[in-house]
């Protein structure tokens, strides 16, 4: 070996020692807080990388930062209206579903969605129901139903509850929680039922506290609120607060009797991803069940993994809200990627809403 070959070498071993620069780094995008330290930590000692871990607020700063040209990223993780705008964009990758052997774990129930029959692109991942969650001592006492989106949208019920209420400060969330109070499906495309969910909210708004999507948990853990329209792993960990803080009531939550939105998050590989190879082995490696059962005994979240539930705990297994039963099941839908006119008409309504 001659010396200049030698010198450039050890250039390049150094270069490897380098916070950053090895050359075994998998580079995940995903949402905050949305796998357990310790699975992390596993994963890195047995592939022997380093994970990167960027993490996004919403599917549309995923998909911003997509359609900005954003690369190096080797696994997302996007709800499945995100997945289907990536799909129809060619942003994806097909798996080599021989890579994992561990897909066999996936219930079937959430496999074969519509925004990716055959799961040509995604595995899934965990998943989140949009429902209320309340003060279950403060809604039996006051008579109010726990069962029913009339609790959010009802001015009989609202009156009793004034400025003890929030709702997620998310349009397509609001909106499909309107349309199911009245009947319609949360995909329904017919403009005169939006402008009809859309007075049915400005109708509720002048009864609620806020819109809120982030401090809802601790006001609900407090008693400063009392019910709250929310993601079912958030109202998980503001009943764990509660309990922590020996508060002398208890945070309910439930599948309203009209539906709710099942969010499933699905890992899927980028075209363009430089360490594919590593997203293999991260997705697979997630799909075992002690791996997957981690998240959900953090956050509460839900699991699509039949492997993992002999390692949930037994409290969480045993939630409806968070493993809904097959009835259940069958009334919960996921929300579909609009189209451009629904999107200029839902901007459209939520000016609307927000200045009435």
């Amino acid at each position: 070996m001659s010396a200049a070959v030698r010198i450039l070498l050890l250039a390049w071993l150094m270069l490897l020692s380098v916070p950053g620069m090895a050359a075994d780094v998998l580079r995940i995008y995903n949402w905050n807080n949305y796998i357990a330290p310790q699975t992390l930590e596993r994963f890195q000692a047995e592939c022997k990388c380093r994970v990167s871990y960027d993490t996004y607020g919403s599917n549309e700063e995923l998909l911003a930062k997509i359609a900005a040209g954003a690369t190096g990223y080797d696994l997302l993780v996007p709800t499945g209206n995100a997945v289907e705008s990536l799909i129809r964009q060619h942003a994806l990758l097909p798996l080599n579903k021989r890579e994992l052997p561990n897909l066999r774990n996936v219930n079937p129930a959430y496999l074969n969605r519509f925004f990716d029959p055959g799961n040509v692109y995604s595995v899934p991942y965990a998943y989140t129901i949009t429902l209320i969650g309340y003060n279950e001592q403060k809604l039996r006492q006051l008579g109010i139903p726990t069962d029913s989106w009339a609790a959010i949208f009802d001015p009989v019920y609202l009156r009793k509850l004034k400025g003890r209420v929030t709702v997620l400060d998310d349009p397509r969330e609001l909106m499909a929680a309107a349309l199911m109070y009245l009947g319609y499906s949360v995909n329904d495309p017919d403009e005169a039922h939006w402008r009809e969910a859309a007075r049915v909210i400005m109708q509720a708004k002048k009864y609620w506290a806020a819109f809120n999507n982030t401090s809802y948990i601790r006001l609900l853990a407090s008693g400063d609120i009392w019910l709250a329209h929310g993601y079912s792993n958030d109202f998980f960990q503001a009943g764990l607060e509660a309990r922590q803080a020996g508060k002398d009531f208890t945070i309910g939550f439930a599948i309203p009797k009209q539906g709710a939105v099942l969010s499933l998050d699905s890992m899927v590989i980028p075209r363009g991803a430089p360490r594919p190879d590593l997203a293999y082995r991260f997705i697979n490696f997630m799909l075992a069940g002690r791996n997957s059962a981690e998240l959900t005994n953090l956050i509460g979240s839900g699991n699509p993994n039949t492997a993992a539930l002999p390692y949930i705990k037994p409290a969480i297994a045993a939630t409806a809200a968070i493993f809904p039963g097959p009835r259940a099941l069958s009334r919960l839908e996921q929300l579909r990627d609009l189209d451009r006119r629904q999107r200029r008409l839902l901007n459209r309504l939520w000016t609307e809403i927000k200045l009435y």
